[in-house]
Formats: structure tokens, sequence, C-alpha cells
């Protein structure tokens, strides 16, 4: 079974889990600010669920791609949409600030609590 190292946490899950359905049933606070009422709820058009990734996920599928080359994000950063990536073995995960989560601070990472709010 594949983990998930966020906020400190150790989360277990099957092989293929949705990183933003895993995310959240554990509570962790995927969005930023008002994006927690204000986001796309897992269809990949906000782009409000983006985060860093160290580890074995499935490659960005056409609206992940699509919507982080659009304005705040950048096509060049190396962030994914929680909700359109698979987990497929170990991974850490990393949240910036900024309202879709493009920002350069981090707010929390897969083993410190919470860095800035």
């Amino acid at each position: 079974m594949p983990t998930v190292a966020v906020l400190g946490k150790t989360i277990q899950c099957e092989s293929g889990a949705n990183l933003r359905r895993v995310l959240l049933n554990h509570d962790i606070p995927l969005y930023n600010g008002k994006a927690k009422i204000i986001n796309c709820r897992g269809i990949g058009s906000c782009g409000t669920c983006a985060v860093a990734i160290e580890g074995e996920v499935s490659p960005a599928n056409w609206k992940d791609k699509a919507r982080r080359s659009l304005p705040p994000h950048s096509p060049t950063r190396d962030l994914r949409l929680a909700c359109q990536t698979k987990i497929l073995g170990d991974i850490k995960v990393t949240k910036y600030n900024g309202f879709w989560g493009q920002g350069e601070e981090i707010i929390w990472n897969g083993s410190q609590d919470f860095l800035s709010r």
C-alpha cells in the first residue's frame, strides 16, 4: 500500500487512489483561504488544489496540464492538481501559499506541521 507523507502524518491508501480525496478524507487542509468554499470540487477546472509532489504518481492528464498552463499557474513549475493525480507509490506532498497554491512560501509539507498561514 502506498503512503502519503503530509503534515507530519503518514497516510496509507490504495494504489490508484485520488490524491484530493485521500487528503480531504484525512482532514488535510488542501485549500488556501476562500478556496475551501470556492473550488471546482475535483473536476480539474479551478487549479486551487495545486501541490508539489515527490514520489510516484500518475502522469499529468490533459486537464491538469491545461489548467496549470494558465495564470496564475505556470507549466514550468513543478506542481500538480491533487484532484487529477492518482497515487501509485509512496509520496510526500507540499502545499504553497496563494489562493491557487501557486505561491513560493510553503504552507505545509510532508514532514512538518503548518509552517505559515
